[in-house]
């Protein structure tokens, strides 16, 4: 068990590195994007193939799995497109509200009441981040993308979850990870002419320095961090998993305060919103901490 949190945590850690190498790539959002796709798609197919494990699908299930990767992939078009016009701190933030969100929206997909106690939690958080809004303006741009990359992330993990639960026969998590991918590169590729017009750039090629950083996020911060999480998920509850996830922002503000001294470029309101976000996570934490033992 206690190997297991170790790799959870390193996992979930890796995914908090993530911004930080975000903001030490020089390409826009969405060439960082296609970039990791790309060599996340190459390093993922050759590892299945290796293993014997690449497996074709039905019609219906790609289609399904494609949609959900344009999904992941405007999610991180966003995520990083948030961190270049704000910074890594405000963006992780944000996105430390996703379980927040999932309170509202998940009810919403399963035509379900929402419950009372997880709208007043919501509340909480998006008071936080209204009050970094309010009283910071240098950030409104970023808090605006990294809010769409947070229900963007949330309406993702809805629609996975109904794939995971409703496939048959039941689809290994790296068959499933190479599929979406392989769509979310499909849809960006489609996309990225327009998208490089709205948004035109002179620098399409990654420098050396940038390759280094794109290899390191896609290999350790994608496909390692991936493998670790799902090493630790056979000796330990998905209950479990889901709480420690709720510290890869601290992990990733941590980092963006160590690496780019986030904290002096942080005003008090700041830390006032994030005090609140933090609050309602742990009030959260905490409720199904206690139902868990009823």
């Amino acid at each position: 068990m206690r190997s297991s949190l170790i790799k959870l945590h390193s996992a979930v850690f890796l995914w908090g590195f993530t911004g930080v190498l975000g903001r030490l790539i020089q390409l826009n959002e969405g060439l960082l994007v296609w970039y990791r796709l790309l060599i996340t798609i190459i390093t993922l197919f050759i590892l299945l193939w290796r293993q014997g494990e690449l497996k074709v699908l039905p019609t219906k299930v790609i289609i399904k799995l494609f949609g959900v990767g344009a999904i992941i992939a405007l999610h991180w078009v966003c995520f990083y497109g948030s961190i270049k016009v704000s910074n890594v701190s405000i963006c992780l933030t944000c996105l430390s509200s996703a379980g927040l969100f999932t309170a509202i929206l998940e009810p919403l997909f399963h035509r379900r009441t929402p419950k009372l106690q997880e709208i007043l939690l919501s509340l909480l958080g998006i008071a936080g981040i209204c009050l970094i809004f309010h009283f910071d303006s240098r950030f409104q741009k970023g808090i605006i993308i990294a809010i769409i990359a947070t229900l963007l992330s949330v309406i993702f993990s809805i629609f996975n979850k109904q794939i995971l639960t409703n496939a048959q026969p039941a689809i290994e998590s790296k068959t499933l990870m190479l599929y979406e991918l392989v769509g979310g590169f499909l849809v960006l590729t489609l996309f990225m002419p327009f998208y490089l017009y709205l948004f035109p750039t002179t620098y399409l090629v990654p420098s050396f320095t940038d390759w280094c950083w794109l290899l390191l996020m896609s290999w350790v911060c994608t496909v390692l961090a991936m493998d670790l999480s799902l090493q630790a998920l056979r000796h330990m509850s998905a209950f479990t998993q889901n709480l420690t996830l709720n510290l890869e922002p601290v992990y990733g503000i941590i980092l963006a305060f160590l690496v780019y001294k986030e904290n002096k470029e942080l005003g008090i309101s700041f830390y006032f919103g994030f005090g609140l976000i933090v609050l309602s996570v742990i009030l959260q934490m905490a409720r199904v901490i206690h139902f868990k033992k009823v």
